[in-house]
């Protein structure tokens, strides 16, 4: 089913490279303008650009820390200079620093939190009201799995992922009554930079847990986002949706 975006202007955070990578191209062919965000990766930041552009989309790569509200403020600021607006936010940036809790650090914990839930809470904030201005609002959070289960080592990705379900919960009942819906994506194992460092061990171990016997893809995980910022999921709000082959059921 093709989704018809067409003039919406979309950010997506940590857009430049794997899930926020597959998000940024689905929504720029189904006709967004779209603002890239990343934070170190500019390499992938302006490939993809090239590749969005070479099949006619629209699109701007902008570096900002989102777990620094000041970064946060420009990059909406500029969206909203360069677009005139600002309709949909997906807010995809995360970080791991992984570490059993008697061996983690603080600054693994503060780290981790800083982006993949203060970044979420930062971007929430300051992208709302343009939202709210709009005629048409959408924000996808980018949850995990590992935020409805638990995660041994990662005490610190596992809070901030389940504090993401609970900060969309709270905001989409605060937005519900002006027609912006708020929504959860958790995926599981995905084909990512991320998922590839790990030992082979690891890969048969997680694969015999999931009930479809394999890891997902980046674009089944985009086309879920497309379909929660199209008009067809208008009446879908507060809801968390797991993309994991069957590891939570």
């Amino acid at each position: 089913m093709k989704m018809d975006l067409s003039n919406r202007i979309a950010i997506i955070t940590g857009g430049a490279a794997g899930i926020g990578r597959s998000i940024a191209l689905e929504l720029a062919k189904q006709g967004c303008k779209i603002v890239i965000n990343y934070h170190t990766s500019q390499i992938h930041a302006d490939t993809l650009i090239e590749e969005i552009t070479q099949f006619g989309g629209i699109a701007l790569a902008v570096q900002a820390d989102v777990g620094n509200i000041e970064d946060a403020k420009r990059l909406v600021q500029i969206t909203l200079d360069t677009f005139g607006g600002l309709n949909i936010l997906v807010n995809n940036a995360g970080i791991v620093a992984d570490n059993l809790l008697l061996r983690m650090t603080e600054e693994q914990f503060d780290k981790v939190i800083n982006t993949n839930l203060k970044g979420v809470w930062n971007m929430c904030k300051v992208a709302l009201k343009p939202i709210l201005k709009a005629d048409y609002g959408r924000i996808v959070n980018i949850s995990s799995v590992a935020g409805v289960l638990g995660n041994a080592g990662q005490t610190n990705y596992s809070a901030a992922k389940a504090g993401v379900i609970g900060l969309s919960k709270a905001l989409a009942r605060e937005v519900a009554s002006r027609g912006v819906t708020v929504n959860v994506i958790a995926p599981g194992f995905i084909e990512t930079a991320m998922t590839q460092t790990l030992n082979e061990e690891l890969i048969s171990h997680w694969k015999s847990s999931i009930p479809m016997k394999r890891f997902g893809l980046p674009i089944e995980v985009a086309k879920a986002v497309s379909f929660l910022v199209s008009e067809d999921a208008g009446y879908i709000t507060g809801h968390v949706l797991e993309i994991d082959g069957g590891i939570v059921m």
